[in-house]
């Protein structure tokens, strides 16, 4: 036998013995039955069906030691709910199988839970998204994709971001769309933003139908749109949208899962014309592993000349899932033998599996597809472009960082360059005014008298034209002007025919929820119960509600005026320095100066006349009187001597006769003191007897209680509501027109049906107050209320751009401009400029500094004249001492 005969019978013995231990390897695994229930003639059913077989494929592969093979049985449930049914019963019960992969559609889903649940299979589900699938509360059932409620942060989140206060959901009327509402609603709320309409579409609609409600949305003020429903039905609806001219500028149009779950991962999209489209989509990262499987798909689809190449994100997971089963099925089937009892094993395993997949970070917990993060994508042309990514911890983010400690954030500033609907940049404001109404219906009061300077209402030229002017028109207007867009308006009265006005300001302020006026601009108070209706804006006036009455003069009227200029701490401490004085002469000029002797009643005269005598002459006798009878000299001067003269003479040493006497000095301090104080009394006193002084009659609610008077108060007004906390008598409460009549009730009084006091807000009273400043005062407590502010429909996304521009006039000048023009100068007073409120008393306050001198002055004074006395009788001193001392020691 030759070397190559012997080589060959080798190799075919070896070859012999592999393919024997191929075929007992083979004849030792176990085969399990899982049924796979798609539509077969739809994209999402063959692409599903191709992905799950490429990852058995893939998966025993690499896995060639496992003993478990999953072996598919696939039903096509056509597109019915019913065959859906059918066909997992025929695989649950005929079959045998123990799992079931599918179906595509949440609807068709429902039904085959139901069953899965009886049968204690595992229904494993990788497009089924609707959250009614989870009120099915069914432990067999594993979503394998992401539900529809967590994209709903996400999407409010944009709406947040952009400042959008109102939304309009667009879902097709299936389990499907209506599904994810309830949540969306309720994620939007949580961003202050409302939803004013949901139009709902039938998955079966034609265009004529789509068309309909197209120019249903157009006639709203809203114009952003959240659309979801499934790519067909979205496809159609938004190719009628592009039609009708609802794809152009002003138009925001957001996109769900619904649809960009659906967007190919391989091919441009071509079928769905959405350009400037928002959307959100989970996010997958691209590896090299994704990358590799997607050539392969190319290329198997190139191979099998396939028209359906696209290949979408619920591939993905149909790919992940069915790694996920066959890992499951091998774990369980290491550890039980039977497969007729391992239901609930299998099902534990899926329901707490995780793995790298194609689709990411692949981590089913509880039965559910946890969700990482969302892509924002903006549809250009035919191209998704991301331009920003939104997760649960950070918000919305221009890349993914998952270690980030950065605060949660819904700033657009983390987005890149959006193009919108007509091909612009720049960022539509959510909403515009109807097509059906050329100008916005602005309600306003019609009032007469001094009140019309806030609104008032005139007939024009012609019967059939009106001119609204006043205070709140012209900062209306103003505002409107400060926004960043225009808003055509009229102003349309709330009157009768007769030229009355129609009803009270509730009333009025009720004709916006009614929609008979898109807003209303007047004296309106900001109230409460009027907010559980409407939409204010920010108050642009002085809130409070407080009370008038009128001031008395009490000039001339009290008997002691004369003692008012000074308090009594100061009348008092003045007395007692006067005393002090002329005590303090006494002790340093009675020894040596005769006028000072005489008998004890005559030394105290004199140096109390001596004293008091300062203040007498403080005006007109030369000080040289009270010098003379200190020092027994005449002071020799070829000029009349004041006070002012002499002070500086002493002050300077220009009067030599009279320095070196401790008396002098302190005369001379004494003097300036007497002349300030004098000179202050004169003129406090000379105030209060020429000046009006004005008082209030009344300075507190309880002091018209208490003497029963009459308060006052505006007719159809909150007010009466306010005045009730007082618990005043409804028999002393008067009701008035208009602000005008208060002068005539104030003149009546209330013995004579008018009123003492009267309560209105505190813009309604200044008016009054620019004409009467003299006769009447504001007094007692200022209730809170929250001003007069502007009146929208409860959620009109112009209030708060309206806010912000009342902010802006109001901090302006413009509003300083306005205020003069109808109400003129704050500080005029008409009436009498020179009134004034009453001049108050000077008190000790201002002059302790004075006394505090004096008293140092003289304190010094006494003890220079005490150590010079004893220094001159030191001898005699000393003597006296030593006998002192001799009488004590012979004791």
């Amino acid at each position: 036998m030759t070397k190559n005969h012997v080589v060959s019978l080798f190799f075919c013995l070896a070859l012999l013995i592999i393919s024997k231990g191929v075929a007992t390897a083979q004849s030792l695994t176990v085969p399990v039955n899982v049924g796979v229930i798609l539509d077969k003639d739809t994209w999402a059913g063959k692409m599903g069906l191709r992905c799950i077989s490429m990852a058995l494929n893939d998966f025993y592969a690499s896995h060639g030691h496992y003993k478990t093979r999953l072996v598919l049985n696939f039903r096509d449930s056509n597109r019915s709910v019913v065959r859906a049914a059918l066909m997992a019963q025929d695989l649950l019960k005929n079959v045998k199988v123990q799992a079931i992969i599918g179906p595509v559609t949440s609807m068709q889903a429902n039904f085959v839970i139901n069953l899965g649940e009886h049968s204690q299979v595992p229904i494993i589900s990788f497009s089924a998204t609707s959250p009614s699938l989870s009120s099915l509360r069914s432990e067999y059932f594993i979503r394998a994709t992401h539900i529809d409620t967590y994209q709903v942060k996400a999407i409010s989140s944009l709406v947040q971001a952009f400042g959008w206060r109102a939304v309009v959901p667009v879902y097709a009327d299936t389990e499907f769309g209506e599904g994810v509402i309830p949540f969306l609603t309720d994620a939007l709320q949580e961003v202050n933003a409302r939803i004013p309409y949901r139009s709902v579409i039938h998955p079966s609609a034609n265009d004529a139908e789509i068309a309909a409600e197209l120019y249903k949305l157009m006639t709203m003020q809203t114009r952003v749109f959240v659309v979801h429903m499934p790519p067909d039905l979205g496809s159609q609806f938004f190719a009628k949208a592009n039609e009708v001219g609802m794809m152009s500028k002003d138009y925001v149009w957001i996109i769900t899962t619904g649809i960009t779950n659906h967007f190919s991962m391989v091919e441009p999209l071509v079928n769905i014309p959405m350009p400037g489209v928002l959307g959100v989509k989970p996010h997958v990262p691209r590896r090299k592993r994704l990358d590799h499987f997607i050539t392969r798909w190319k290329w198997k689809s190139r191979q099998k000349n396939s028209v359906d190449a696209n290949l979408s994100i619920f591939g993905l997971w149909a790919y992940d899932a069915t790694i996920a089963l066959a890992m499951a099925v091998e774990k369980v089937g290491a550890r039980h033998s039977s497969y007729n009892s391992t239901h609930k094993h299998l099902r534990d395993v899926l329901a707490s599996t995780r793995l790298h997949g194609l689709s990411g970070d692949f981590h089913i917990v509880n039965g559910q597809l946890r969700s990482s993060a969302f892509q924002i994508v903006n549809i250009i042309g035919n191209v998704e472009r991301v331009i920003g990514f939104w997760t649960e911890k950070n918000g919305i983010s221009k890349g993914l960082n998952f270690t980030s400690r950065n605060m949660y954030s819904t700033s657009k500033q983390n987005l890149g360059t959006v193009v919108w609907p007509g091909e612009t940049i720049y960022a539509p404001k959510g909403w515009v005014i109807p097509t059906n109404e050329k100008k916005l219906r602005v309600g306003v009061p019609v009032k007469d008298g001094l009140i019309s300077a806030f609104v008032n209402v005139t007939r024009g030229s012609s019967s059939s034209t009106t001119v609204v002017t006043g205070f709140c028109i012209d900062v209306f207007d103003a505002v409107m002007t400060a926004l960043p867009y225009n808003v055509p308006y009229e102003y349309v009265p709330f009157v009768k025919h007769n030229g009355e006005m129609a009803g009270d300001y509730n009333e009025l302020v009720y004709q916006v929820f009614l929609g008979k006026f898109d807003a209303v601009v007047g004296d309106v108070t900001i109230l409460a119960n009027r907010s559980l209706y409407v939409d204010f804006t920010l108050p642009y006036t002085e809130s409070g509600v407080t009370m008038i009455v009128p001031v008395k003069d009490i000039k001339e009227k009290n008997a002691w005026v004369f003692l008012k200029p000074l308090t009594w701490d100061l009348w008092v401490t003045s007395a007692c320095f006067f005393v002090f004085i002329g005590f303090f002469i006494w002790i340093l000029e009675h020894k040596e100066n005769e006028d000072f002797s005489g008998t004890r009643a005559q030394q105290i005269g004199t140096s109390f006349w001596f004293s008091f005598s300062t203040m007498v002459f403080a005006h007109s006798n030369p000080l040289s009187l009270h010098l003379n009878i200190l020092d027994k000299h005449k002071l020799e001067a070829s000029f009349p001597v004041t006070n002012a003269t002499l002070l500086f003479f002493l002050s300077f040493g220009l009067c030599p006769e009279c320095r070196g006497e401790s008396g002098e000095f302190v005369v001379i301090i004494w003097c300036f003191v007497v002349l300030i104080l004098t000179q202050s009394y004169t003129a406090s006193l000379t105030s209060m007897l020429t000046v009006r002084q004005l008082e209030p009659t009344f300075t507190s609610v309880q002091d018209l209680m208490t003497k029963g008077e009459t308060i006052g108060y505006p007719k159809d007004s909150f007010v009466l509501q306010l005045l009730k906390q007082f618990n005043i008598d409804s028999s002393k409460l008067k009701e008035f027109n208009v602000t005008s009549d208060l002068e005539v009730a104030f003149s009546k009084g209330s013995s004579d049906g008018g009123m003492a006091a009267a309560f209105n807000e505190i813009p309604y009273l200044k008016l009054f107050l620019e004409k009467h400043c003299s006769k009447y005062a504001l007094v007692g407590p200022t209730i809170k209320t929250n001003g007069f502010g502007f009146v929208f429909p409860k959620g009109s996304p112009l209030v708060p751009d309206v806010s912000t521009a009342v902010l802006s006039v109001t901090e302006g000048d413009k509003m300083v401009q306005i205020q003069k023009a109808w109400f003129g100068e704050r500080t005029n007073c008409p009436d009498d400029a020179s009134a004034s409120l009453a001049s108050s008393s000077l008190s000790l306050n201002s002059f302790w500094g004075l006394f505090l001198i004096v008293g140092v002055a003289s304190s010094i004074a006494l003890i220079i004249f005490t150590s010079t006395l004893v220094f001159e009788h030191r001898h005699t001193l000393m003597h006296f001492v030593s006998e002192i001392y001799g009488y004590i020691l012979a004791r």
